[in-house]
């Protein structure tokens, strides 16, 4: 850990690749549609590159802005996360170790929350499928932002919920934008290396420390 003095006053998380690894189960779903439906040229790595934001941004920056309607849009979304849903659900688990921190957290009252550019459909498929919703104080989705990350509107407002300072909060992520959002926020950061390497977050100044799991020593550093 970088600042061995830092005790966190709110762990914020970020869901996918950060609670659960299923991040290739997302890409998988999108590569699908992309490529044998809307008949995309692309490989399965151009796709995992832009698995980021909302659902309409992500096809936006592979389709251009005007590629589709509201109601494509809409139609698209749905479908993909109907797929992502039917792959990932044999393999829905918390990362390992995170059943235990969350209840060390719980016990310590330290307050936590999830801020992420999931949809609620998702978000509720994840938090009741694997029953976590009471160590949870607060839930920000998609549909309660204005602008994805890295704007960092996710993190503030999840914060906000939780009535911490963002100097207070320590945000675990696992996308260099999500590590970006963070730092517009003020707010610390920790990084799971399940779908980024150490490597691809370098320049950020905001991180602590990685981690492959929440089974890290580390981690006893915050309580």
């Amino acid at each position: 850990m970088r600042d061995l003095n830092f005790r966190p006053k709110a762990f914020l998380f970020d869901l996918n690749g950060t609670m659960i690894n299923d991040m290739e189960h997302h890409t998988l779903a999108w590569y699908s549609i992309m490529t044998e439906d809307l008949g995309a040229d692309l490989n399965y790595a151009s796709v995992k590159k832009e698995m980021y934001g909302k659902n309409h941004e992500v096809l936006e920056r592979i389709f251009g802005k005007h590629k589709f309607s509201p109601e494509e849009i809409e139609r698209l979304s749905v479908d993909k996360e109907k797929r992502y849903q039917a792959l990932y659900l044999p393999h829905l688990a918390l990362i390992a170790g995170l059943d235990n921190f969350l209840e060390r957290a719980k016990a310590a009252h330290i307050p936590m929350a999830i801020g992420s550019a999931a949809i609620p459909f998702n978000i509720d498929f994840v938090v009741d499928g694997l029953n976590i919703r009471h160590y949870l104080d607060a839930i920000v989705s998609a549909d309660d932002v204005q602008t994805s990350k890295p704007d960092p509107e996710t993190f503030l407002k999840a914060a906000a919920a939780l009535n911490v300072s963002p100097a207070g909060c320590l945000v675990f992520e696992d996308a260099p934008k999500g590590v970006e959002s963070a730092l517009n926020a003020g707010m610390q950061c920790l990084v799971l290396t399940t779908t980024h390497t150490a490597e691809e977050f370098d320049g950020y100044p905001n991180i602590l420390g990685y981690i492959n799991d929440y089974n890290d020593t580390k981690l006893n550093l915050l309580f």
